[in-house]
């Protein structure tokens, strides 16, 4: 009988389901508060270094560049070794760019551990998976949208709280320079200290470390068997049309999620000539909004699947894409800043809607190869942020990228309404639900 949990208890921490989901919030929220942690000070670094647009423009591809690759390869690797293992690895690793970059004194140098920083973004797979294997069908959609608004928020504190550390530091009698190195100490030590606690107090199932489960089961381990097991569930997940699909709709929307993290703070500067401290205020509302808007996409999704079947989740996922794209465009055109900030919160909140929404459909794409289908679709949301990238240092104006971008955005919608369930499919996955929900009232 399985043990997921049909329910989501926010204010306890009994049973390893909830466990996992407050430490993959938490894990998540830190690892996106250290991938962002520059973006705010690159007005800063841009002075100190002297950086041209295109060095800048490069210095934001490779914040996400990286991260397309790390997010293929953790996602069968959750598969292989699990996710306690894999995100526990990941975050002490990524915590050695983030400390050299306080140490960087040129472009090619900082450039190099912007690039090695843009691997923690892939804790989002990592995240996804984890409460994907902890929650039953019921809940699944608002645990996994949850999780990752919360986590997604980790970005949206950088903007508001980095340019009060670097602040802070400069009273402290710093220079400038040495502020904002200093400041990139602390998300370091904070990726150091979740490792461990991630390690010590998660387990990869509700029923046990995926080792233990395993043995238990007389299934090979995590050696040629388990190696030929990951590469099987990435091969079965590219061989699915629907994992394609969603990989273009999370391309739209965390890609241009991930896009405004990187631009926001600089765009208000330039185009509004804010300062630095209501730069990165404006900034993280966007940023901000995940605390809320990413669950509630979720939500909705597992409420309106509860009445209209499985094939509701990607009707709603179009309309979310829409709307996002067409809140972008009023975002591009905004020629104040009250208006910006009000098209922002609007674009934005459909934007983290549609990835809640995205990843409400990733457990019910292909079960026996969730790990491929997590890693591919969370690799389109960086596509997306790098291709904007590149269509930005192409167009050489961020109001004419954002004009662009929106209408990408919208059209894009499209790819959600060509995600097709058999009647098979769906009455496979209803059997499910109903079989989790009988098992949580027998076991009450």
């Amino acid at each position: 009988m399985s043990k997921q949990a049909t329910r989501i208890q926010l204010f306890s921490l009994d049973g390893a389901p909830m466990r996992a989901f407050h430490l993959t919030w938490l894990a998540f929220f830190i690892c996106f508060f250290a991938w962002f942690a520059c973006a705010p000070l690159m007005p800063v670094i841009v002075k100190e270094f002297g950086l041209t647009a295109g060095q800048v423009a490069n210095i934001n591809i490779a914040a996400v560049a990286v991260t397309i690759l790390v997010r293929l390869v953790v996602g069968p690797l959750c598969d292989r070794y699990g996710p306690r293992r894999v995100y526990s690895v990941l975050m002490a690793l990524g915590s050695v760019p983030v400390f050299a970059a306080a140490f960087a004194n040129d472009y090619l140098s900082f450039l190099l551990c912007r690039l090695g920083i843009g691997a923690i973004g892939a804790s989002f797979v990592i995240t996804q998976y984890h409460t994907s294997v902890m929650f039953a069908p019921n809940v699944v959609g608002t645990a996994n949208a949850t999780t990752a608004g919360w986590g997604n928020a980790g970005a949206g504190a950088a903007q508001a709280l980095v340019p009060l550390l670097l602040a802070a530091g400069m009273m402290l009698g710093m220079g400038e320079s040495m502020a904002w190195r200093a400041t990139l100490v602390v998300p370091g030590v904070l990726l150091l200290a979740m490792s461990v606690l991630y390690w010590r107090y998660t387990q990869d199932t509700p029923e046990g470390d995926l080792a233990a489960v395993r043995a238990r089961a007389g299934e090979p381990q995590a050696g040629k068997a388990g190696k030929g097991a990951s590469w099987r569930s990435f091969v079965a997940a590219c061989r699915n049309y629907r994992v394609w699909m969603l990989f273009v709709t999370y391309a739209a929307c965390f890609g241009v999620e991930v896009f405004m993290h990187n631009i926001a703070a600089l765009y208000y500067v330039q185009h509004f000539e804010l300062s630095l401290r209501e730069a990165g205020l404006a900034a993280g509302i966007f940023g901000l909004l995940a605390l809320f808007a990413r669950a509630l996409g979720g939500w909705l999704s597992d409420r309106l699947a509860a009445r209209g079947g499985l094939q509701v989740r990607a009707l709603l996922l179009c309309v979310l894409i829409a709307a996002e794209g067409l809140g972008l465009i009023w975002f591009a055109q905004a020629g104040s800043v009250a208006v910006a900030v009000v098209a922002m919160v609007l674009f934005g909140l459909f934007t983290h809607m549609a990835c809640g929404a995205t990843y409400a459909l990733v457990p019910f794409i292909d079960r026996k190869a969730l790990g491929g289908v997590a890693g591919i679709v969370g690799a389109g949301g960086n596509v997306g942020a790098v291709a904007a990238g590149f269509l930005m240092k192409g167009v050489g104006d961020m109001r004419q990228t954002l004009l662009m971008l929106g209408v990408l955005v919208t059209v894009s919608a499209l790819c959600a309404l060509a995600v097709r369930f058999s009647a098979e499919h769906r009455q496979r996955e209803a059997q499910l639900r109903e079989q989790a929900l009988a098992a949580s009232g027998s076991a009450s």
